[in-house]
């Protein structure tokens, strides 16, 4: 089966406080699944896109869990490998109240995930895609995991395959800034559509300004360049067009985690359907807003038919 999008990450077991407070004081979770590149996969795959997901698993329950909501999601997970020796990750969330960001601890030190390398490197299945989307997070996870990320990165471009990178900073991940800076620079450099927020621009590239951090990565050979704004909305770039997108407005928000892996997925699948910088902005400023107010990380991601709701709202 041909490609749309591979993409590679660790995904997570995520338990979601179901009141507020601080998580020591948390009694109730409802467990559902979290991971910023299975967002982006379950994103896509909602909008009629075929996916292919790479990663490892633990064999036990939390694995097992992650593989069937990947099979429901319609996502291909051939090369999703099962781990004998070491654990799938898991993470806690707080349910903030007011828009406010939740708190979030991770349980994935050692995990199956962070034990990927380039022997786990799926080449041909790669060589049935037509476009590659990578995260920070997957080349944090490890040194091993870091090299099969840009392993697959150096291929799909050779191959003409595009890119898109989401900085995603994890800076705890890293065993220095120095190295996540440099690291992250490089990987931008090597993908078409470079998508950070603006406080990981500025960290990233030294630069204030929306305008001069979309400058210093097409500089480097992006053809896009994305500073995600929050609520304000996007500003973009590429070689002959740029300007900025207005945020969505908000009554309500619910949970910010995820609303970038939303806005990654309506980016890269109007890119994909030749739709032009600042439709494809737009329509990531849409499902952005969308995925804000529901609860889960990827229970705002929307199908076919909730997304031209979504631009028909942002549109009037």
């Amino acid at each position: 089966m041909a490609l749309d999008v591979v993409t590679i990450g660790e995904p997570m077991v995520l338990f979601a406080a179901q009141k507020p407070g601080p998580l020591e004081e948390v009694d109730a979770f409802v467990r559902s699944i979290a991971g910023a590149e299975l967002n982006v996969a379950i994103g896509l795959s909602r909008l009629g896109l075929r996916v292919g997901y790479v990663s490892r698993v633990g064999r036990d329950s939390f694995g097992r869990h992650l593989l069937a909501a990947m099979d429901r999601e319609g996502i291909d997970r051939r090369h999703v490998a099962l781990d004998d020796a070491h654990p799938t990750g898991f993470m806690l969330k707080s349910r903030a109240g007011d828009g406010d960001d939740p708190s979030i601890e991770y349980f994935r030190r050692g995990s199956a995930a962070s034990h990927l390398s380039p022997t786990d490197n799926p080449a041909a299945y790669c060589a049935q895609s037509r476009h590659l989307h990578l995260t920070g997070i997957s080349a944090a996870i490890s040194k091993s995991a870091r090299d099969l990320v840009f392993r697959m990165a150096a291929e799909a471009r050779a191959a003409g395959r595009s890119v898109s990178f989401d900085p995603n900073l994890r800076p705890s991940l890293w065993p220095s800034q120095a190295v996540m800076v440099d690291c992250l620079n490089r990987l931008a450099a090597s993908s078409n559509w470079v998508m950070p927020g603006l406080a990981e621009g500025r960290l990233l590239t030294g630069h204030e300004s929306p305008e001069a951090i979309a400058d210093f990565y097409l500089e480097r050979g992006a053809e896009l360049a994305v500073i995600k704004l929050g609520p304000q909305g996007a500003f973009f770039a590429g070689a002959t067009d740029r300007g900025t997108m207005a945020g969505v407005p908000m009554t309500k928000v619910v949970d910010t985690v995820g609303a970038g892996d939303g806005f990654a997925v309506g980016v890269i699948s109007a890119l994909l359907e030749g739709l032009s910088f600042a439709d494809a902005v737009a329509r990531g400023n849409a499902i952005g807003a969308r995925v804000v107010q529901f609860p889960g990380d990827s229970d705002g991601l929307p199908n076919r038919e909730q997304l031209a709701a979504a631009l028909g709202r942002q549109s009037r």
